[in-house]
């Protein structure tokens, strides 16, 4: 038989069709999994606050203070645009900035101008370097530290009369005589008291910790934070929003010429400060956790089961004749004749070996197999080579005469 140089390719790689078929009910699974998300986020959307969010009553959210100052006679005012913060301002409200480093320059500088103004209060909350230069002169923030218990170390009474808090986060030097620092942690303060102008004061509280719902009640948190927001008889709690009009008309043209400048190194937008993950809730990102581990672990499990074959007794018993042409079957939808082909070819190897006097562990050597088999017959060396270690025939006619051959050379050795 004229064997065919090359063998020819099996139809084993999946179709278009097929792999849509296998993919579609993950797909279908995710697409349910994005949309009953959303539907969730809307639905919550109007109870559901974020972050340091006085309506929120989540572990992160700051009901808790806000419902214990109102019970004192403070009232509580949500404000999140610029406009909205600047215009409730006064010598008796209390300014808290959620978000100073979201503000853009034009709106550090603009808020800055009116606090200092107003005499009233201002709480910053982990106002980072470029913030604190335009909103708080005079004062640096120094990189971020774990948030712990401290002890307040200073003569500020309310610090005094709070005593341990849970407190941390930025840290910041300063050198103006009249500012007032405490809870130092590593040798520097996280809660800066800065006397302005006016006969207010500026804030600077390195970590928001203490106003969550979730540590109120820890240390003298609710005690520190009901005296730095319940000083004046109003608080204007501002968070600051991306969609605030304020924002998009950011000006970065030099004011008055006595007007302090910041640093070179802090002229970009506060906003730049906070990554994307920073930006994330914190539920999201552990939920993502958490669905990265299942996945892990399915993969897992699925490599797992993929191990060797387990013989196990059949419950019916299955002709050879039926296996065999069951197989074949699935050899034609496939179009796996090489496939096909080695297997009877490996079988042919396996019958005529020990007719030959070739040990098994040799059957599928063709040095040795080859040498004994062509002792005993009278066909050419390279027509036994080509039948019994050949390439895979081209066609179904030739896998035929392929089978043919092989069945008339075992008849032979076994005759001769």
């Amino acid at each position: 038989m004229t064997a065919a140089t090359t063998a020819s390719p099996t139809s084993t790689a999946p179709t278009p069709g097929q792999v849509w078929t296998r993919a579609r009910g993950v797909l279908a699974v995710v697409l349910i999994l994005v949309v009953a998300g959303i539907t969730f986020a809307v639905v919550r959307s109007g109870t559901n606050h974020g972050q340091l969010d006085p309506r929120s009553a989540d572990p992160k959210g700051s009901r808790a203070v806000a419902e214990l100052l109102k019970a004192r006679g403070i009232s509580v005012t949500v404000a999140t645009t610029l406009d909205e913060a600047t215009a409730a301002t006064g010598p008796d409200t209390t300014l808290l900035v959620a978000g100073p480093n979201l503000l853009t320059r034009s709106q550090q500088l603009r808020l800055h101008e009116t606090a200092s103004a107003s005499a009233g209060r201002t709480l910053l909350i982990a106002a980072g370097p470029a913030a604190t230069t335009r909103l708080a002169p005079g004062v640096r923030a120094e990189p971020h530290h774990a948030v712990s218990a401290l002890a307040p170390s200073c003569e500020l009474p309310a610090a005094r009369l709070a005593g341990t808090a849970d407190m941390g986060g930025i840290r910041y030097t300063t050198q103006v005589p009249t500012a007032i620092t405490c809870y130092p942690a590593a040798g520097r303060p996280s809660l800066v008291v800065l006397p302005t102008g006016a006969g207010g004061d500026t804030v600077l509280l390195g970590a928001p910790d203490l106003l969550h719902n979730e540590r109120l009640d820890k240390q003298g948190n609710a005690s520190l934070a009901l005296q730095l927001l319940g000083s004046r008889p109003h608080l204007v709690w501002y968070l600051p929003s991306l969609t605030d009009p304020s924002a998009t008309t950011d000006d970065d043209s030099p004011g008055d010429e006595n007007e302090e400048q910041p640093e070179s190194g802090a002229r970009d937008d506060a906003a730049d400060e906070s990554s994307f993950l920073d930006l994330v809730p914190s539920g999201w990102l552990w939920g993502t956790l958490q669905l990265t581990i299942a996945a892990v672990l399915a993969a897992v499990w699925r490599a797992r089961r993929l191990g060797p074959l387990v013989t196990e007794r059949l419950p019916v018993a299955i002709r050879a004749s039926e296996s065999a042409e069951g197989r074949s079957l699935l050899y034609r939808k496939a179009n796996a004749r090489d496939r096909a082909a080695d297997a009877l070819r490996a079988a042919t190897r396996t019958r005529i070996a020990p007719l030959a006097g070739v040990p098994a562990r040799d059957a599928h050597t063709p040095d040795v197999l080859l040498t004994a088999v062509s002792t005993r017959i009278t066909t050419p060396d390279h027509d036994v080579s080509t039948l019994l270690f050949g390439t895979a025939p081209p066609t179904d006619a030739a896998l035929v005469l392929l089978a043919d051959q092989l069945d008339a050379l075992e008849r032979e050795v076994r005759t001769s």
